[in-house]
């Protein structure tokens, strides 16, 4: 079935409307278009193939609470109502009107509606903004006497909505069926998708309080029904599938005060390179656009599904009863090979094996065969049977050190499954800490996961499931247990100011790396001490001062990689040698590019200690400032370990993204080196981040490479640009 549309040829009727200027509707409550009294259900049809037929069959199918009036001046009755031939003939107030007409009848049938006191508007019908140009009028249009009438507009281009809620029980949509009612709330920019996530939804017993298609969203998007989900009781949990995030910033305020109190997932489709875009900087280069969502979705404390099959298990998983302490997970099998691939995933989804204590493993000795494995993973062998899932979890569960349990059951020949699905609900319900299940295979199964289900126990075909599940509930849980903010940070913004100015006013892009090092000081961020030298008697001099062994480097703003072009001299170690430095990289750059303009030699005393990061930050369009940390030196991009975050950043988001690279494990104790300060790189992160949230004409500064070291962190180089 497709959305309502009419022939280009038969739509010239509509061009751009002119009307009077307004000002966007504020937020106020959506209930008029959520949970209606009265439905004017205009375009419904008596032909059975129609979506008008399907919208009031729905409504009627389903025993919506309020009253519907079929709109329709060709047609006594429609679905056993009475048909009226307009929006103004109905007797009653109309808090929603649904529209299923040709696009070229839309704008006018809004007026009609504003006319007639209409609160809120779903537009089912498609060829807007989404068809091109002529489309995009249309919209802007439809906009327009939406909010001179004050109507909140929901599409168009969409699927409607629903309600479950047995005081309203609204399916105003085109799905053939109802989702199971529930604590969710769906939101979703795809119209044609919404069947598909609805019958997801029934298919993995997720409960649905509401789900809205958004469609083009002009008006009422993501952000408004975040808003509106937030203060309502009867939603524990937000989903959300999204094409594009048309205001970053609004929905990063909104999303991370609501995740604090309700899980939020998201499903971003496209991730495409159209974002990557040409940059001086390591950072720059590295940004993309999906980089930037993977960070807007980190900041906001929502949880990003790499799939949709991936939401509804991470949806499945949040509805159960108490969240963990933390990441200590116990593995209970009866198959030793399904406790592996468990285990194996621990680490992938940020968990860890749990070390179970001596108590509990002298507990689970006589419940077991001799040949079992009584150390985590807990192996019962084939031979365990309910009553031995139902006493080894109980036991695990009592144990102090363990914050998790994953039961995982592979049916072997002569053990009821609905008797062992009974035994880990039994022993599940007995404790506050979080159970979720494996149950391997198929065939049988299911009624045992559904019966889990209802002990608040969420039970996956595969252990890696479970295992990504309850990796989401712990991170999660740590996210929402932080605490909100940090102090403002300790910063000379007028100095740094004042050396943008003087760039800016030379029409200068590229800052030097002295301009580079002042901003840095001026925000608390340590350097290497160096010195400007204009010839070799002042590089002889500045390596004096600095002491030997020193490093020297070309200065010039048309050099970005100054390694590549021969630029860079490391472990200068004389008087003499500074001398001959500064002439031999002067020459071997101009003999390389005749056109650089070199503007001196930079010296610094040398530092071989401490591991080589990279810390910068770019300029999204859309996002504003992002905040890379990553794997440094001359690897930076062969290697692209890098992490980014939506800046400012607090202390403990600049944690996580120091945390987050590949080669984190690489920041702690090696081989009898020390492990490095990492709440100094934090620091780093977090400083940069507000430099360039400070001055939004910072385009690109990379940091690179950052010394980490065990006490603290040094600057060794950095470079910026400034848009003019």
């Amino acid at each position: 079935m497709t959305l309502l549309t009419l022939p280009p040829e038969q739509d010239a009727a509509l061009l751009p409307r002119t009307v009077e200027p307004v000002e966007r509707l504020g937020q106020s409550d959506l209930s008029r278009l959520l949970a209606p009294r009265t439905i004017a259900v205009i375009g419904a049809s008596r032909r059975p193939d129609s979506i008008g037929h399907e919208i009031v069959q729905n409504l009627v199918r389903y025993r919506f609470a309020g009253a519907v009036y079929p709109i329709n001046p060709h047609a006594a009755s429609i679905g056993g109502l009475v048909a009226l031939p307009s929006v103004g003939d109905v007797p009653d107030p109309i808090d929603l009107a649904i529209v299923v007409v040709p696009k070229g009848q839309v704008v006018d049938l809004a007026e009609q509606c504003g006319i007639a006191g209409v609160k809120g508007l779903v537009v089912i019908s498609a060829g807007f903004r989404e068809t091109g140009p002529q489309g995009a009028a249309r919209e802007d249009a439809l906009l327009h006497v939406a909010r001179r009438f004050g109507m909140r507009l929901v599409g168009p281009n969409c699927m409607g909505l629903i309600n479950t809620d047995p005081a309203v029980s609204m399916n105003a949509t085109f799905a053939p069926s109802m989702p199971p009612a529930g604590g969710c709330a769906f939101v979703s920019q795809s119209g044609a998708l919404g069947l598909t996530l609805l019958d997801h939804a029934r298919d993995n017993e997720i409960g649905i309080r509401h789900f809205v298609s958004v469609g083009n969203a002009p008006e009422v998007s993501a952000d408004d029904l975040l808003l509106e989900w937030e203060t309502d009781p009867a939603v524990h949990v937000i989903l959300a599938y999204v094409e594009t995030f048309s205001t970053p910033r609004r929905f990063l305020d909104i999303a991370s005060r609501v995740s604090r109190s309700k899980p939020i997932i998201v499903v971003k489709a496209g991730r495409s390179p159209a974002g990557v875009r040409a940059a001086s900087s390591h950072t720059g280069a590295l940004a993309a656009s999906d980089t930037a969502v993977d960070a807007l979705l980190a900041r906001a404390g929502a949880l990003r599904a790499g799939s949709l099959e991936e939401m509804f298990d991470l949806a499945k998983a949040f509805q159960m009863r108490a969240l963990p302490a933390g990441r200590r997970t116990a593995l209970l099998t009866n198959a030793g090979g399904a406790g592996i691939l468990a285990a194996d995933a621990t680490e992938r989804y940020g968990l860890q094996l749990a070390d179970i204590g001596p108590a509990t493993v002298d507990a689970l000795r006589p419940l077991l065969p001799a040949e079992a494995s009584v150390r985590n993973p807990v192996d019962m062998l084939a031979s365990a049977t309910p009553a031995t899932y139902h006493a080894a979890l109980a036991t695990l569960l009592a144990d102090p050190a363990v914050d998790a349990v994953v039961p995982i059951f592979a049916p072997p020949f002569g053990i009821n499954q609905q008797e062992v699905a009974e035994a880990i609900a039994g022993a599940a319900v007995q404790s506050d800490k979080p159970v979720v299940a494996a149950l391997l295979g198929v065939d049988g199964l299911d009624d045992a996961r559904v019966r889990l289900q209802t002990a608040d126990v969420p039970a996956y075909v595969f252990p890696e499931s479970a295992m990504r599940a309850l990796g989401a509930l712990n991170r999660y849980a740590e996210r929402r247990s932080r605490p909100a903010g940090d102090e403002p940070l300790d910063a000379r913004r007028d100095i740094a100011a004042a050396v943008l100015a003087a760039a800016r006013s030379e029409g200068r892009s590229p800052l030097s790396t002295m301009e580079v090092f002042t901003l840095l000081s001026a925000y608390g961020i340590a350097t290497v001490d160096a010195r400007r030298a204009h010839g070799p008697d002042s590089a002889a001099r500045a390596a004096a001062e600095l002491g030997y062994p020193v490093a020297m480097k070309i200065i010039s703003p048309d050099i970005t990689h100054k390694s590549d072009v021969g630029g860079v001299r490391l472990g200068v170690a004389s008087e003499a040698e500074a001398r001959a430095t500064y002439g031999q990289l002067t020459q071997r750059v101009r003999e390389r590019l005749p056109a650089a303009r070199i503007h001196g030699v930079l010296v610094q005393k040398m530092r071989t200690d401490g591991r080589e990061m990279i810390v910068g930050a770019t300029r999204d369009p859309a996002y504003g400032p992002l905040v890379m940390f990553g794997l440094g030196g001359i690897y930076v991009e062969a290697l692209a370990d890098v992490v980014f975050g939506i800046a400012p950043i607090d202390q403990a988001d600049a944690l996580d993204l120091v945390r987050g690279i590949r080669a984190a494990k690489m920041l702690s104790a090696l081989r009898g080196q020390p492990a490095v300060d990492i709440d100094a790189l934090a620091s780093v992160v977090r400083r940069v981040g507000q430099l360039a949230a400070d001055f939004p004409e910072i385009r690109e500064i990379d940091l690179n490479p950052v010394l980490a070291l065990e006490q603290g962190a040094v600057v060794v180089d950095a470079r910026a640009r400034i848009a003019l």
